[in-house]
């Protein structure tokens, strides 16, 4: 409920919630910790709150210890099941070395095949702790999905490099270039599809919409849909910045006299750089839509809309 409330309906508002949810340090919460987040939560809730706080103030998320405690519990439980969710497979547990294996020059076939499938396969596992979960998906969903996303995601990097060695028409220093942006086309395209695969159970099941008391209206298709178009519309928006900024930034760097004397620096820095784009990248990336995103009842289902009174419903788009 309190993702629904102005504070997070804002892009500046979710940004910094979301790079509180990207903390590391979330990872390693104790669950003592944890059980005095999800009390004070409720306190909150109950509105029984500290002195001098109001409800105007939580409401906004002026009250920044609401914030914080929030941040802390959506980074570790999910919103529709209230399970904890996989350590690895928070975003708080993405991690940089897959981005830095997938900008490396000089790349092989087959560690072209190594860092797609390592990045797709954690990127499957992310996709399904996050998904709507308002619907159980049967193992054999996952495992189909995730053959899938893995398959398409090496298949065309696997391509485009294919194709970059058949062509004879660019100079070394060119080749370079192309192959350095080439992870980008081909994981925003796997990327999309891994989204599509993973959660394809949501198109055919529906998901839960609500109603402004948190009521479950109904199960729609149509909400699915658009949950998993802006889900697909963040997972080509995050890799733009990692992979264009780095093979820009490097290339330049490469130059300079400091790292032609010294070239066993290159990895090193490289690694730096991926790791601060990647930290800009992430949470501007999952703040372009709410979590909670609405969508007007008119435009779902005619049975959805004629069963509630309300003009704007709800639904968890996941992450």
């Amino acid at each position: 409920r309190f993702l629904n409330d102005s504070f997070f309906l804002t892009f500046l508002g979710r940004l910094r919630h979301f790079i509180d949810i990207i903390d590391p340090s979330t990872l390693f919460v104790t669950e003592s910790r944890l059980k005095e987040c999800i009390k004070l939560l409720d306190d909150f809730k109950q509105r029984n709150l500290p002195p001098g706080i109001t409800d105007h103030q939580v409401n906004l998320g002026h009250f920044d210890g609401y914030l914080f405690f929030w941040s802390l519990f959506t980074a570790i439980i999910h919103p529709d099941t209230g399970e904890k969710l996989f350590m690895p497979f928070r975003m708080s547990g993405k991690s940089i070395e897959r981005v830095v294996g997938l900008l490396l020059p000089n790349q092989t076939l087959a560690s072209t095949v190594l860092w797609q499938w390592l990045n797709q396969s954690h990127n499957a596992c992310v996709n399904y702790a996050n998904r709507n979960a308002t619907k159980p998906t049967p193992t054999s969903k996952f495992i189909q999905g995730y053959v899938g996303a893995v398959t398409s995601a090496v298949s065309i990097a696997v391509g485009l490099n294919v194709l970059l060695e058949k062509s004879s028409k660019y100079n070394p220093a060119t080749r370079l270039l192309i192959q350095r942006f080439i992870p980008f086309p081909a994981v925003a395209s796997a990327n999309i599809c891994n989204v599509a695969l993973m959660r394809h159970n949501e198109l055919s099941e529906g998901i839960d919409v609500l109603d402004s008391n948190g009521n479950v209206v109904g199960s729609s298709r149509i909400a699915a849909k658009h949950a998993l178009i802006e889900t697909a519309l963040t997972r080509v928006a995050l890799p733009l910045p990692i992979f264009v900024l780095p093979p820009i930034i490097m290339a330049f760097l490469e130059k300079l006299p400091l790292m032609q004397a010294h070239r066993r620096m290159m990895l090193p820095v490289h690694s730096l750089v991926c790791l601060a784009v990647f930290g800009l990248s992430l949470p501007l990336a999952i703040s372009l839509f709410p979590q909670m995103s609405e969508i007007e009842a008119s435009h779902l289902e005619p049975e959805i809309a004629m069963a509630t009174d309300c003009k704007v419903l709800t639904y968890n788009k996941g992450l």
